[in-house]
């Protein structure tokens, strides 16, 4: 008897100890969810996992529930951004966007993303859509080959294979002949390559190559581990550069085990004064990483300062990361819906938006905005597809048009509004993108160029099958379910 006892009295102590562990860690939890001002869907779902799950979920928060950068690449973003922002000061007057010659609502999101990454608008000379990995990575090889001074890249993947090898063996001649090549690529994102053996021969030839945001168990105790540098970038000579949605990867031999079909991506190609913006935000993630103020090419100053005949509008260049605290890219995308007049059309790979998103999106199309949104039927991450179609309803219901992507993962990444104004570049519609990684957008206010990009998602459509409000709703109530279910945790994705 007295032994049942004792059984009985330590079962009680432990059942007490476990209650008790399950309220400290769910108050600290909660503690710093309401310090932090995380947003209320974003904190409420932090709570509810320590609720239900207190000891993983409290180990998963220590580890990817706030922004921590760490302080050393935190001390050096904010002293060496003002230094990088007074480059703009030195560009003759022919360089600056004419603000005058925009309508209402491309002045408003020109003086936001200017508010925002403290870049002014700047003059295109030109600007070049270019669709296709194939024909990509050959205008890229093609530039890399006529490159005399300087070639600096950023990648979030390099994956050899394929006609990616021919970027690598360019960028490994100019190198040779002299050019200074670097190199910044995402260290989870690139983790294979660096692994590799290109990346030896690439620095045998003087290519300096970085990672950005190593990881490893003692880092992840103070700066989170899944805060990654997802910005694609490459400048040559300071007067060529691009960005948009690709990575350096050749889709044929590109995650084929993924079953989802061949990438599908874009970039822009640009000339002129914002070449300087784009290769700043290189020049700040250098510094961050490597602590290095390096030192850019000089520019073509004299020639910027005469407007050529033709130009091709004007070019705000927005970076975003978890060191800037205004979700800018979010700003932009929310701006732009509730700007449109006439059409609104978006393509993302990624559909997970949060809440002011979603409203902005359904009530674009309410107020009589045509607004399409092009997903791809298949994704590589099963949570995220789940959690991305249980958004089809409403948005169906309050007259979005959806339409899913037959031709393999679409990954472009791009926004037109009223056939005037494009965002293009690395964010996905996803709160990963919006919050958390670093990002870059050029938003072009142009119609030639939005038309180029608009012919681009119209091309997409017709690969694409509609959805259907009654034939959406006709779904199994179990499928159904799971989408729902997910979504409870799209703020966590």
């Amino acid at each position: 008897m007295a032994r049942r006892e004792v059984e009985m009295t330590n079962a009680a102590t432990l059942e007490y100890a476990f209650l008790g562990l399950h309220t400290v860690l769910f108050l600290t939890v909660s503690l710093r969810v309401v310090g932090h001002n995380l947003a209320p869907s974003t904190g409420l779902a932090w709570i509810l996992l320590v609720a239900l799950f207190p000891v993983g979920g409290f180990l998963l928060y220590v580890l990817v529930g706030e922004r921590p950068l760490g302080r050393l690449r935190l001390r050096r973003m904010v002293e060496g951004h003002r230094p990088f922002l007074a480059r703009f000061a030195a560009l003759p007057a022919g360089a600056f966007g004419d603000l005058a010659a925009l309508t209402v609502e491309q002045g408003q999101l020109a003086r936001l993303g200017t508010a925002t990454s403290g870049i002014p608008l700047l003059r295109c000379d030109r600007v070049d859509v270019i669709a296709g990995a194939d024909t990509i990575l050959k205008a890229i090889v093609a530039d890399l080959n006529g490159a005399r001074r300087a070639c600096d890249l950023i990648f979030y993947i390099w994956q050899d294979g394929g006609l990616a090898d021919g970027v690598a063996d360019a960028l490994e001649r100019a190198a040779r002949r002299g050019v200074r090549c670097r190199v910044l690529l995402d260290a989870v994102g690139s983790r294979p390559f660096f692994r590799g053996e290109r990346i030896a021969r690439l620095r045998a030839a003087g290519v300096r190559i970085e990672a950005a945001l190593p990881v490893g168990p003692i880092r992840a105790l103070f700066v989170r581990a899944d805060l990654r540098l997802h910005r694609k970038l490459l400048i040559v000579d300071g007067r060529i550069a691009y960005t948009g949605s690709m990575n350096l990867v050749d889709p044929h031999v590109f995650r084929r085990e993924a079953g989802v079909g061949e990438w599908v991506d874009a970039m822009i190609r640009i000339e002129g004064p914002p070449v300087v913006a784009l290769e700043t935000v290189f020049l700040e993630d250098w510094l961050a990483e490597t602590g290095e103020l390096p030192t850019p090419p000089v520019h073509p100053l004299a020639a910027w300062a005469e407007v050529p005949a033709v130009t091709v509008g004007a070019a705000a260049v927005v970076p975003s990361g978890p060191d800037l605290v205004g979700d800018d890219i979010r700003r932009l995308v929310l701006a732009a819906a509730y700007g449109a007049t006439r059409e609104l059309v978006v393509t993302t790979p990624y559909f997970v938006p949060d809440e002011a998103v979603t409203t902005a999106l359904e009530s674009a199309a309410m107020r009589g905005v045509t607004v399409t949104l092009i997903v791809p039927e298949q994704v590589d991450s099963r949570l995220v597809r789940y959690a991305s179609r249980s958004f089809f309803d409403g948005l169906l219901a309050s007259g979005v048009r959806i339409h899913q992507f037959q031709g393999g993962l679409l990954h472009t990444k791009s926004l037109t509004v009223d056939g005037e104004t494009t965002l293009f570049g690395t964010f996905n519609l996803d709160i990963r993108s919006l919050r958390l990684n670093f990002e870059i957008t050029l938003v072009v206010f142009d119609p030639a160029v939005t038309a180029a990009v608009r012919a681009l998602q119209a091309d997409y459509e017709r690969r694409s099958v509609a959805v259907d409000l009654i034939a959406w709703r006709a779904r199994s109530p179990v499928r159904r379910f799971v989408e729902n279910l997910v979504r409870l945790a799209s703020p966590l994705l």
